[in-house]
């Protein structure tokens, strides 16, 4: 995967994030065709790019924080 891929790809999950509607973990891996492990470690990277994003058990989603 290129380094422009990985960049789209975290830039639509903050995107999703933002609207509450990622889903679950496998879910979003399904629809990138990553794997969940890949979809926790964008999501590790983006929060230490200083992104406020987490997992709402709640939501069932990745939501950010303002």
């Amino acid at each position: 995967m290129t380094r422009k891929e990985k960049e789209n790809i975290k830039f639509r999950i903050l995107k999703l994030a933002a609207l509450r509607s990622t889903g679950r973990p496998v879910d979003l891996a399904s629809r990138f065709d990553i794997s969940e492990r890949s979809v926790k470690r964008f999501v590790g990277e983006m929060r230490k790019e200083g992104n406020k994003i987490r997992y709402s058990q709640l939501a069932g989603s990745y939501v950010t924080e303002k």
